[in-house]
């Protein structure tokens, strides 16, 4: 009893492949055969397709004909862009003769392939479409010519981190007549503004510029490019009120603009306004902009589907230009406020005027409570999702989305601190089939934190009143050196925080981004 069969059994384990092939010798006569013959190469290249890295490394390691179908039917390729890349190029593209798609990447800190390296990959990639560059210091105009002069057909180019400057976008742009979408970022060689020539812009639709210095030097290239349709400028120094007034005098095509972190002013959003055509309009983190300039765009780009607002926090945008948003702007279909301090007026405006609104975000505005949330769950028909971060509302606004909102599926609530996780499980019971993401995360720790009142002195003093409650609480009326201690240390903290906690929220506030939103 307990004991196992006297007669001894072999683990299947320990058996290898032949073994197991000849236990299944008489039941399957097929075992040993290789069904992925019957398998065609197409179809084993869609398998392919779908396997990561690493395991697309393996599978071409198999047998001659895996890595074949591998080599011959892979479109993307990324390289680390060393300078003993060049003596590995020719059977590189031996192998994947496909390719589309390539990306040249190397951390700035060590050197990168030459001209000579890029020029002999080019001509292995003469049916490129895509080019990406990531810190290939090395490469210069020359290298940006040999690109052009090979690949006719490329339509996509981003560069980072790279010295060529100006010279080595003209050199391309002048040989290669297809290019429709050009992103430069931390483009280094270009020490004073020297205007690019035009060359083959005519084919350009799309141009992003981020982190440049002397960035205007791009001003000829937008106004030339009679197709553009897409400008993103951001984070680019200086100023940039004279390239937007003029591309929106020369180039009115433009159907969606992003300007993040940019000296512009309501001068720049006038000349934006002259893009009649305009759907998309990011105004992020622009100190200068105000109602002026954006009622301006309100009244003339009367297609404005999606409105991106970060006023950071310095109340220059407010229920004025909101109000002409919904009055001018019926066709809204997406707004993110952040940083703004909007009333009930103007988000009744755009609740009531705006019928297609469906994306709704609401991030650290201290003027949004229960009356406005309840509005918008009355008003707003169309909405599918809201975002909400940083606002004083309370279970009682978020109850009204229960009833409100009919054609609402997802739902956003994080850093609110009079939510409690009672009043949205009622919320979740009430709509089963919302999707009610809610996070209790404490409020301090919030990116772009609502408060109540403009000025960042004021919310200090709040928190470190907030800070000290529990400890104030704590001490006896008898123990009067202690709370002696207290108090002085909370005058401490409060003084402190004047500074140090404005900053720090400053700083947070920094990091948000709209895209987390919706």
């Amino acid at each position: 009893m307990g004991q196992s069969p006297s007669t001894a059994t072999m683990s299947t384990v320990d058996l290898n492949r032949h073994q197991i092939s000849q236990l299944h010798s008489n039941s399957d006569p097929d075992f040993d055969a290789d069904h992925t013959l019957l398998l065609t190469d197409d179809c084993l290249a869609v398998i392919f397709h779908f396997l990561s890295t690493a395991d697309r490394k393996e599978c071409s390691q198999v047998c001659r004909r895996w890595r074949q179908v591998d080599g011959q039917r892979r479109h993307r390729l990324s390289l680390v862009a060393r300078p003993e890349l060049q003596e590995f190029v020719p059977p590189i593209f031996d192998r994947f003769d496909s390719v589309t798609k390539l990306t040249l990447r190397i951390d700035r800190k060590y050197a990168s392939l030459n001209d000579d390296a890029l020029i002999m990959i080019s001509m292995r990639c003469r049916n490129l479409t895509r080019l990406k560059l990531r810190g290939c210091r090395d490469v210069t105009e020359i290298g940006m010519a040999g690109v052009g002069d090979n690949c006719k057909v490329l339509k996509k180019l981003s560069c980072a981190s790279c010295m060529f400057g100006t010279k080595g976008i003209s050199a391309l742009l002048d040989r290669c007549v297809t290019l429709e979408d050009l992103t430069l970022k931390r483009l280094r060689g270009v020490h004073h503004i020297t205007e690019v020539e035009v060359g083959a812009a005519a084919s350009l639709k799309s141009i992003c510029l981020k982190e440049l210095v002397n960035g205007q030097s791009f001003t000829p290239l937008v106004i030339g490019s009679k197709k553009l349709r897409t400008l993103k400028v951001i984070g680019c120094t200086g100023d940039w009120d004279d390239t937007l007034v003029r591309a929106g005098c020369l180039n009115g095509g433009l159907v969606e603009i992003h300007l993040e972190k940019v000296q512009v002013s309501d001068v720049g959003l006038v000349g934006v306004s002259r893009c009649l055509g305009l759907e998309t309009l990011h105004v992020v983190k622009t100190a200068e902009c105000s109602n002026v300039g954006l009622s301006m765009v309100a009244e003339r780009c009367k297609l404005l589907r999606k409105v991106h607002i970060d006023g950071w926090r310095t109340n220059r945008i407010g229920d004025d230009g909101l109000a002409a948003i919904a009055k001018h702007c019926p066709d809204l279909q997406e707004l993110v406020l952040i940083g703004i301090y909007p009333t009930f007026s103007s988000l009744a405006a755009i609740a009531c005027n705006c019928r297609n609104l469906e994306r709704l975000a609401l991030c650290g505005i201290g003027t949004v409570g229960d009356a406005e949330i309840e509005c918008i769950a009355d008003k707003c028909l169309a909405l599918k999702k809201l975002c909400i971060k940083g606002c004083p509302i309370s279970n009682a606004g978020i109850g009204a989305l229960a009833s409100g909102c009919p054609n609402l599926v997802k739902v956003k609530v994080k850093k609110c601190r009079k939510i409690t996780g009672r009043g949205v499980e009622w919320v979740r019971e009430q709509r089963v089939a919302l999707a009610f993401n809610y996070d209790d995360s404490e409020v301090e720790a919030l990116d772009g934190s609502g408060s109540d009142g403009v000025g960042g002195a004021q919310d200090g003093v709040a928190e470190a009143e907030a800070e000290g409650e529990t400890e104030v609480e704590a001490p006896s009326s008898n123990n009067i050196t202690r709370l002696t201690m207290l108090r002085a240390r909370l005058g401490l903290l409060a003084g402190r925080n004047l500074v140090s906690c404005a900053f720090r929220r400053l700083s947070n506030f920094d990091n948000v981004s709209s895209s987390s939103f919706l």
